[in-house]
């Protein structure tokens, strides 16, 4: 349903994408994870006909994106990443906007955002402007929808909400893979990798690695340790001395220890109990996402 090859762009002499390929299936709920800069927003816009690559080429549902960007925007729903429509108008106001645009309306597609707009309809009066963060996500989504696209391209959705609207958010795309849309995401958020069918983990313009959250951690293949002692600053300079150290980053109050090969954890315990550290505990564990892109090269 995507297909993108070799994309590149950049901005003066800023790299935004370093040659991307992507093949996203009909129906999948796909994640672009990475931070900010890594060039997600800007695939983004390539795919929804909004900026031109410098070189590559770029399929929706068959369709090149430069030579048929008119039908492709007819097909795809898509909402960027910060809040875009008309604050003066009311909730109600800005899906009939958006309904009439496309040559539709509200009741035609009603099914499809029922679920999202039974939330908003006891605001339908109220101001798009005047909506709490979670309720302008909400909207937005519908106004993406109305339409019923084939394409779902979603510029981190759930930036800046609470973290239960963050869940409904999912909770409401989950959803929606029942009707057949194919949906692109993008976030920054590693724990939200695990509710898509298939990430791509990008950095720096690139794309790291690609598939099942699930296949891409079972793929890891290092000892994992998490390392805690009351000092943790120091405990994480000394740990990446340790001369089986592959390497050692902060999580929170612990510290995630790759091994270069097994080692048993009272032997990391005894080097820092050496070093003067105290209230040391070193426990195995299995690799987060997070682990996964900290290590992707």
């Amino acid at each position: 349903m995507i297909t993108a090859q070799n994309l590149s762009k950049a901005y003066g002499k800023t790299t935004a994408l370093q040659e991307v390929s992507l093949t996203i299936q009909a129906g999948e709920l796909f994640g672009l994870i990475g931070p900010d800069g890594a060039g997600k927003t800007t695939l983004l816009r390539i795919l929804g006909t909004l900026l031109l690559p410098d070189a590559g080429t770029a399929f929706l549902d068959g369709k090149p994106v430069v030579e048929s960007y008119r039908a492709i925007r007819r097909a795809i729903g898509y909402m960027p990443g910060t809040f875009s429509l008309y604050q003066d108008l009311t909730v109600e106001e800005n899906l009939h906007f958006f309904a009439t645009i496309f040559g539709t309306s509200i009741a035609e597609n009603y099914e499809l955002i029922r679920d999202i707009y039974v939330q908003l309809e006891p605001f339908k009066n109220r101001r798009a402007g005047q909506l709490s963060g979670g309720m302008k996500q909400k909207l937005a989504l519908c106004c993406a929808l109305i339409h019923r696209p084939r394409i779902l391209l979603l510029d981190e959705p759930t930036t800046g909400v609470d973290p239960v609207s963050r869940e409904e958010f999912w909770a409401m795309l989950q959803r929606l893979k029942s009707h057949g849309i194919t949906m692109l995401v993008s976030t920054p958020y590693m724990d939200e990798a695990s509710l898509c069918d298939r990430v791509a983990l990008m950095r720096d313009g690139q794309v790291l690695s690609t598939g099942s959250p699930q296949s891409l951690i079972e793929a890891f293949d290092r000892p994992l340790l998490a390392v805690q002692a009351d000092d943790t600053y120091r405990m994480l300079t000394d740990l990446r001395q340790f001369e089986s150290t592959y390497s050692a980053f902060a999580f929170g109050h612990a510290v995630h220890l790759s091994l270069k090969a097994p080692v048993w954890p009272e032997l990391v315990q005894s080097y820092l109990l050496n070093l003067k550290h105290t209230g040391v505990s070193v426990t195995p564990i299995a690799p987060s996402i997070e682990d996964v892109f900290i290590h992707a090269e």
